[in-house]
């Protein structure tokens, strides 16, 4: 594994060797790769798409691989600019050391930082033409690692919801640096050994430091897990263009218009369901324009793909078992509405925040159903029981009469009921 990459077939053997790794090996390969061009003994990676991991670290040094923080690496981030590998000191497990940084952001993404250490006592210059093949591999490295959370499957999708406790650890990790940072300034001022000019010095130095941390801390914290949805709905819209180029029907976009940030792993399961739709809606003849929307209501992002075409698409046929598995990891849903003659509506509804059940008893005779109702149809069935009917409901929930009807049948049918009356009675009971 230490070989030079002196020819293009060596390299692209090398490149091989770590698009051919599973992703939980991806960093460990990489390092390994690496090594015969640059000769290093711990590398680490903070990457905004890991929202389950964003920190990692491997190494034949071990013990200087495990103390490396988030903290230290979002300091680092700061230094490196992206596409131009950064050479210098930095402070990494606890302590100075030589470091390699290389920062890749494929456009329209966030980021990933590279850092290799533990490059000896006194380490040369990394010559120019290394560090370009450097840069280049971990460009692939950081695109091929997008693709693959991109076509993740439910499983590695639903462990992502672990974004939250690695940025507490972040958090935790940046709040513990600048106590330490804040207790320097602090004996640097009080230190009797010190001039005023040189304790103004150091305490200075140290501040700078803290603040850029600080300053880093938000973008690593939100880029980590969330990005905006006018974003997110845009990235949709990049991949969706290319299926149309050479197709007679157009598309027609509407974004959710709005720059709330939507968690990561909503934003890339919508966007796998809504290019899934599409492609099934356009297999059909007589598709003449096919229209994409988002909306942001309710705590809920909704994505809906619909076509003027035939009208008689099956759910199996609309959407891929793997996007409708990736919907349910997330406890969301995805309905199929084929109208014979109208066209076909594919409607993913992803929660964006944990939902407030609808109050009830826990009876023998409660309604069995209650508790497999979605959040959208529990909204609708609340309004059920006051009595109101299909206007009243989508001006309220903000969605069309069609779509209440549609959330209407859903209750009916999952509480064993036939009639409206009987579901309102069925709730009033519940709730008392």
């Amino acid at each position: 594994m230490e070989r030079r990459w002196t020819s293009t077939e060596d390299a692209l053997a090398r490149v091989t060797e770590i698009v051919a790794a599973p992703l939980p090996q991806l960093l460990h390969r990489t390092s390994q790769v690496l090594r015969g061009l640059v000769p290093h003994t711990a590398a680490a990676q903070l990457s905004e798409v890991c929202a389950y991991a964003p920190r990692q670290a491997v190494g034949t040094d071990s013990a200087l691989a495990g103390r490396i923080t988030s903290a230290e690496l979002g300091r680092l981030a700061v230094q490196v600019p992206v596409g131009t590998p950064w050479q210098g000191e930095a402070v990494l497990a606890g302590g100075p050391h030589a470091v390699l940084g290389v920062a890749s952001a494929p456009r329209g993404k966030g980021g990933a930082l590279l850092a290799l250490t533990g490059l000896g006592a006194e380490p040369a210059p990394v010559p120019a033409d290394v560090l370009r093949t450097v840069q280049r591999v971990w460009d692939l490295v950081t695109v091929y690692t997008y693709q693959l959370h991109a076509e993740a499957y439910p499983e590695r999708t639903a462990v992502s919801r672990a974004a939250s406790a690695a940025r507490a650890t972040a958090l935790a990790e940046l709040a513990d640096a600048h106590g330490a940072a804040l207790t320097g300034v602090l004996a640097a001022l009080r230190a009797p050994a010190l001039d005023d000019a040189a304790a103004r010095a150091t305490a200075t130095e140290l501040a700078v430091e803290a603040l850029a941390a600080l300053r880093r801390a938000p973008y690593w914290n939100r880029e980590l897990s969330e990005e905006p949805a006018d974003d997110a709905f845009h990235r949709a819209a990049r991949e969706l263009r290319p299926l149309f180029r050479h197709h007679t029907a157009r598309l027609v976009l509407r974004a959710p218009g709005s720059t709330r940030s939507v968690p990561s792993d909503a934003a890339h399961t919508a966007r796998a369901a809504v290019r899934a739709a599409t492609l099934a809606l356009l297999e059909q003849e007589g598709v003449q324009r096919v229209h994409v929307g988002w909306w942001l209501e309710n705590e809920e992002l909704r994505a809906a793909v619909r076509d003027d075409g035939p009208g008689r698409l099956r759910v199996e046929e609309a959407v891929t078992t793997n996007a409708s598995e990736r919907v349910a990891a997330l406890g969301g849903t995805l309905h199929v509405d084929a109208v014979p003659d109208w066209g076909t509506t594919v409607t993913v509804t992803l929660p964006l925040a944990p939902s407030t059940p609808l109050p009830r008893r826990t009876a023998d005779n409660a309604p069995e159903g209650l508790d497999a109702l979605h959040p959208r149809e529990v909204h609708v069935l609340e309004h059920l029981a006051l009595g109101r009917r299909n206007r009243e409901i989508a001006d309220a929930l903000g969605i069309s009469q069609s779509t209440v009807k549609f959330h209407v049948s859903n209750i009916l049918a999952k509480l064993g009921v036939t009639t409206r009356g009987e579901a309102a009675a069925l709730t009033r009971a519940w709730e008392h």
